[in-house]
């Protein structure tokens, strides 16, 4: 709860709105929560019993239908709000500065969280991109050596070339720009599907 409502503040606020009309326990924790903006709501556990005590002191009282009581502020809850006028006009002010700390506050851990969101962003960007150079920068395996013997060997020497030439051309546009994550997968999934035809055809 928050520390505006100690003190047993929270029971006068609730004849407050309760003299605006009947109203259940869940419309009057919307309305608290509205009040505060959203930034405070209390909780059932919090309502219901102060609604109770409320009864039993005869400052409310409540009609049932469909499961759903309805509270409404009696005579004797009138007269204690009248009483209480000025603790209420106190309590009214202390509510909106109240408010405007909390959304302060709110303001305050959202510009955190978006900055900090900003920095992780380009921490992990700049990761990517480190990873991606190292992985297709890195130097190339040396050329096997040239084969003598005939046809086959001629055949041999041209796919070492073309690999390497594979290689380079591919590590060339990755480094050329940025790319989406759906075209990346698309990519693996094609070296993938490559690599495994190349292994069912040489093995």
């Amino acid at each position: 709860m928050t520390a505006v409502f100690s003190h047993g503040r929270l029971r006068l606020y609730l004849l407050k709105l309760l003299d605006d009309g009947p109203k259940h326990g869940y419309e009057l924790i919307r309305l608290l929560e509205d009040r505060f903006l959203g930034l405070y709501a209390p909780s059932a556990g919090t309502i219901y019993p102060r609604l109770q005590r409320l009864e039993v002191e005869g400052l409310v009282s409540h009609t049932a239908a469909g499961g759903r009581k309805t509270y409404d502020i009696t005579d004797a809850g009138r007269e204690e709000l009248r009483q209480r006028a000025g603790e209420l006009t106190a309590l009214e002010t202390d509510i909106a500065a109240s408010v405007a700390d909390l959304s302060s506050l709110a303001g305050e851990i959202r510009s955190e969280v978006r900055g900090s969101a900003r920095d992780l962003k380009r921490e992990l960007s700049e990761a990517t991109r480190q990873t991606r150079r190292a992985r297709w920068e890195a130097p190339a395996p040396p050329p096997r050596p040239a084969s003598t013997g005939g046809p086959q060997a001629e055949l041999l020497d041209e796919l070492d070339q073309r690999l390497g030439a594979f290689t380079a051309e591919v590590g060339r546009l990755m480094r050329a720009r940025q790319f989406s994550d759906t075209q990346l997968r698309t990519a693996i999934r094609l070296l993938d599907g490559a690599l495994d035809g190349l292994r069912r055809l040489l093995r």
